[in-house]
């Protein structure tokens, strides 16, 4: 019986933290290195609430496999990996194993194949059903929920087009005492895959990722 009231009470202090792990993050509690990271991965509106980074950008979605995977990352100026912002479900939850070409960039970086369930739920989003300005906040938590310093940190999205060709957009923002924008320049790779040709700057799938911005706005206690 003692077992069994030890287990409910464990239940219940660690599922608040679980549901909370895919919602809007309101900067008001930290994770730690054995919590789920409030990452903030649910999209938003434009409006950047205080202590926040929106980054958002065109989608159109593509028919046909292999393609609308993409992936939202922070890293600092050093490139060391900082967090995961959002990344599609299908290739965060284990696609990348079948699919090794999916976000790949992405997938290196962030580690996934290794992390703990509890951390791919809480990055993993849904594809989009329907083209438009996607947008996505970071609450400047770090992997263990920890708070970054201020200072410049490099925004990633990083788009499968079809199979083997992406786009990486790239970006820099300044998290500091003062708003700050920021544009993504984008890097195409087209590669051929097996009986798949590779893209070339005429193809369609290249409208899938665009105008990459990231948006930041101080706390009001900066």
């Amino acid at each position: 019986m003692k077992k069994s009231i030890y287990i409910s009470i464990v239940i219940a202090a660690f599922l608040p933290m679980i549901l909370c792990a895919c919602a809007k993050n309101d900067g008001s509690s930290a994770g730690a290195p054995d919590s789920p990271p409030q990452t903030g991965n649910e999209p938003v509106a434009q409006d950047v609430a205080p202590g926040e980074v929106v980054i958002a950008f065109d989608y159109e979605k593509q028919s046909g496999s292999a393609s609308n995977q993409f992936a939202v990352w922070i890293e600092d100026m050093d490139g060391n990996y900082i967090n995961t912002v959002c990344a599609t479900k299908w290739t965060a939850s284990g696609g990348h194993k079948s699919r090794p070409d999916s976000i790949a960039m992405w997938v290196g970086k962030s580690g996934i194949a290794s992390m703990p369930d509890y951390y791919v739920d809480a990055i993993a989003g849904a594809t989009p059903k329907t083209s438009g300005r996607q947008s996505y906040a970071w609450n400047l938590k770090d992997i263990n929920g920890d708070t970054v310093s201020p200072g410049e940190y490099k925004f990633f999205v990083e788009g499968t087009l079809r199979w083997k060709n992406y786009v990486l957009y790239s970006g820099v923002i300044t998290i500091g005492d003062a708003p700050a924008t920021a544009t993504a320049v984008a890097e195409y790779n087209y590669e051929a895959s097996g009986n798949q040709p590779a893209l070339t700057g005429e193809s369609p799938e290249n409208a899938m990722i665009g105008t990459v911005t990231a948006s930041f706005a101080p706390a009001a206690d900066r």
